[in-house]
């Protein structure tokens, strides 16, 4: 089995491409230096925090026009950050100003205006250019504009420039794996549940192309090209008739396609179990929800035991008012896969950030990596909350070099000074994180519950 100690170690070999040959800045040492992302001595994960959040804060500052004219209505200067308890006075950009985009070129425009790197030549075709076609003329330029959407069909666009986006692919494998060394070989398969990373900006698809150097082999549930127009189509927003009657095609082809999905799987972990091999589920619960609904009308179980492993991405919606208790969850993938519920993580992330926060196997709390993110539950007054109190989630990121990742979030979360269960050090949140009301329903698994079972 893999142990926390070598961990690093035992990873890092195939992680080469998200590493760079020189680790030099403060940010950079916070996540490829640390030996463990959730296990660090307080006092050495805050000094690493300190420096990281301080470095971030200073390079945004004097990069980026329209967040240090907010620092300067605030009256903050990176000169005033000389301690984590200085943290709550970084200025906070609500989630919500991702959303206030023009379109056409204007949006190429927007995209530059929050970049926080010097932008490189970007060559943008035709006169009124769509969404897509704005992204992929900044992918071919190295910058991945990563996107999410929420039930109005509004979208939060984030750029992020190749170093930003291999920090990201490096933090959620190093965190992720982390909580499951116990489990993690790689020599296993893995079913994606979510949209193929290598077809789709969408950012639930994207931030799992890691994966497929994590393990010998990935399936993917969703293996089609997914654009915004798509996306947002499915979610149930039309402009016009002739969306409205594609709409209806969309409707017939999903539901096509979520028979198939569910065959496929199904028929991947029957191979799987006369194999004997390990398996790996990840990404969207409901969709390994409904396959397990199938096993179960069909009288069908199996006993991976420790051969299988499942990790969530967030979502607990399955049907528009149906909530999935997230322990019923783990209790019925012990009964369909005979998977322990040790082996059955749930990980919450969003679009805006590079911080994973994951279920540890002992008490399925969400612990942060606090050596790169700072995390901050605030009340309708914008004060930070005592521990076991619930609050606004808002978060410092040190690896959003590309643009600021200071964050005031629409989640509900509640905080603790430290795992009620396990020994692990450093604050966590309570295993489910909710919406705060009045905020539109998003999340990593929603717009894939859209597109498959409204779309």
């Amino acid at each position: 089995m893999l142990k926390i100690q070598n961990y690093k170690d035992k990873i890092n070999p195939l992680l080469g491409n998200y590493i760079p040959s020189s680790i030099s800045t403060p940010a950079e040492k916070a996540l490829y230096d640390v030996d463990s992302m959730f296990g660090l001595p307080e006092k050495e994960a805050n000094e690493y925090r300190l420096k990281a959040i301080k470095y971030a804060f200073k390079h945004h500052y004097e990069n980026n026009r329209f967040y240090r004219n907010i620092c300067k209505e605030k009256g903050v200067t990176p000169d005033d950050i000389k301690s984590i308890e200085d943290f709550n006075k970084i200025p906070l950009i609500p989630h919500t100003f991702f959303k206030d985009y023009p379109y056409g070129r204007d949006f190429a425009v927007w995209l530059a205006n929050l970049m926080s790197i010097e932008i490189p030549k970007i060559v943008i075709k035709g006169k009124n250019p769509s969404f897509d076609d704005v992204i992929d003329a900044f992918q071919q330029a190295g910058i991945t504009v990563c996107y999410s959407s929420g039930t109005t069909g509004k979208f939060t666009f984030i750029p992020r420039d190749e170093k930003t986006y291999k920090m990201g692919q490096y933090a959620i494998a190093r965190c992720s794996l982390e909580m499951l060394h116990h489990w993690y070989d790689h020599d296993s398969s893995a079913y994606l549940l979510f949209p193929n990373p290598k077809k789709t900006n969408i950012y639930v698809g994207k931030v799992t192309n890691v994966l497929f150097d994590l393990v010998r082999d990935v399936r993917v549930a969703i293996d089609r090209k997914i654009t915004t127009d798509l996306l947002r189509i499915s979610m149930g927003v039309t402009f016009n008739f002739k969306e409205k009657m594609m709409s209806k095609l969309v409707k017939a082809a999903n539901r096509k396609m979520n028979e198939e999905m569910i065959n496929n799987i199904i028929n991947w972990v029957e191979r799987m179990d006369r194999k004997r091999e390990r398996i790996l589920f990840t990404g969207a619960p409901f969709i390994l929800d409904m396959v397990m609904d199938r096993l179960i009308e069909e009288g069908k179980t199996y006993d991976f035991g420790e051969r299988g492993g499942v990790l969530t991405g967030g979502g607990w919606k399955t049907h528009e008012e149906k909530r999935m208790p997230v322990e019923g969850f783990r209790k019925k993938v012990e009964k369909v896969f005979g998977i322990p519920p040790e082996n059955c993580l749930d990980l919450y992330a969003m679009v805006e950030a590079n911080g994973f926060m994951v279920h540890c196997p002992e008490g399925h709390y969400l612990h942060i990596p606090t050596t790169y993110f700072h995390p901050m539950v605030l009340d309708e007054d914008g004060e930070q909350v005592s521990y076991g109190e619930k609050g606004r989630f808002a978060f410092l990121d040190s690896l959003a070099m590309s643009y600021p990742g200071f964050i005031l979030t629409g989640d509900e979360v509640k905080i603790h000074e430290r795992c009620p269960i396990c020994e692990r050090e450093g604050p966590v949140l309570e295993p489910e994180v909710k919406r705060i009301k009045g905020e539109e329903i998003r999340g990593c698994a929603e717009e894939m519950r859209r597109i498959i079972l409204e779309g």
